[in-house]
């Protein structure tokens, strides 16, 4: 087995990010009630990916929960809350950039601005408009553990343009975002109304078009329902949601959505989700998935540095890249809390399986080694 090294600028990051000291919160009050807070993070990786034949390591921005700033503004309006978001990524260089075939880095784009969201809030509920979340983003990934910051529903982060080997080792199989994901909602400059909670339970409905990318005309539309609450000590997070992408002569494609996570006082969790996809056209497939994760987490075991958490989960799939293929993820991790700096370590191992009838591929595994440092 062949083994590469290859690492960037990023290297300093992890340090200073390890090193920084807890900065104070940015927020800056007014004498009505508003304020404005500036925020950010950065959360570089150590990601090691062997594909059967060849481990690659590098060093990336972690996609999981990529590098950003951001501001965020909220002023009292009557009896309502006006509010405005901007959040935009760092651009730099990516864990879904890389391959056995190089690198792809695109550097700072228009597609990093995560939002440029307006809303005004009430007891009537929300309405938002400009860039930001569809209602649907969220429902695949409701996840209270604290492992879920490196170890969640969607499993290719760290390795998701990378190819799976056939049985000659060659590199003719599909990539690893190819056969593996949550169908999670998206963000987009969208219109969206959201009800005031009721018992615990939210409903939203939203529109709106995807203004990052030149080559898409395409209308998407969701509508979903939220619920949180706690019970004798457990808190419970879950998310339904169907959501459409259609127009500009592409095929309808339509999702279902919904996930669940309970976390008991104990400190144990549980967390499922599944989706599913239907796409009217012969040239697609309709996948399917189902995700699982038992995870536990205690201030017990470093307790003058920060709450510990451990987790074990498994992904299953169909039909991702063609009809009749196999997809498989298994995974397990472990997240510290380091409360005096903010930061978080965490260190991941997951194990891709793809199947179908044209071969038989190489299983492929990833290691994540890394920090997220919130300022």
């Amino acid at each position: 087995m062949k083994s590469k090294l290859r690492a960037v600028s990023l290297t300093a990051l992890t340090a200073s990010a390890l090193a920084a000291p807890a900065a104070a919160e940015l927020k800056y009050e007014n004498n009505s009630g508003g304020y404005v807070l500036l925020y950010g993070q950065l959360n570089p990786a150590i990601i090691s990916v062997d594909d059967g034949e060849e481990t690659e390591t590098n060093v990336r921005d972690y996609d999981a929960s990529n590098s950003r700033v951001g501001l965020r503004v909220h002023q009292p309006y009557g009896a309502n809350t006006f509010g405005f978001k901007f959040e935009a990524a760092l651009g730099l260089p990516n864990s879904t950039e890389t391959s056995q075939l190089g690198d792809d880095f695109s550097g700072w784009t228009r597609e990093d601005i995560r939002f440029v969201d307006f809303w005004l809030e009430g007891d009537w509920g929300k309405v938002s408009a400009g860039q930001g979340s569809m209602v649907a983003d969220g429902a695949a990934e409701q996840d209270l553990s604290l492992v879920g910051i490196a170890l969640y529903a969607y499993t290719a982060d760290s390795n998701a343009s990378f190819f799976f080997r056939d049985s000659a080792g060659a590199l003719t199989g599909p990539t690893v975002a190819g056969t593996t994901d949550d169908f999670d909602g998206s963000r987009r400059a969208r219109i969206r109304y959201d009800t005031p909670s009721f018992n615990g339970f939210t409903f939203g409905a939203a529109w709106g078009r995807n203004v990052l990318a030149d080559d898409d005309d395409r209308d998407y539309y969701d509508v979903g329902a939220y619920y949180s609450n706690e019970f004798a000590g457990a808190k419970l997070d879950a998310g339904l949601a169907y959501q459409v992408r259609d127009g500009d002569g592409s095929a309808k494609r339509q999702d279902v959505i919904g996930s669940a996570s309970v976390l008991l006082e104990s400190g144990l969790s549980f967390t499922v989700a599944a989706g599913t996809r239907d796409v009217d056209s012969d040239a697609d497939t309709d996948p399917n998935y189902y995700y699982a994760k038992i995870a536990y987490e205690t201030e017990d075991w470093l307790p003058n540095v920060g709450k510990t958490g451990i987790g074990v989960h498994y992904w299953d799939g169909s039909d991702f890249s063609v009809d009749g293929s196999d997809s498989s993820v298994w995974g397990l991790g472990v997240v510290q809390r380091i409360d005096s700096v903010n930061v978080d370590t965490y260190l991941t191992y997951q194990n891709y399986a793809y199947e179908d009838s044209n071969d038989d591929y190489d299983d492929l595994s990833t290691v994540v080694l890394g920090a997220r440092w919130k300022f």
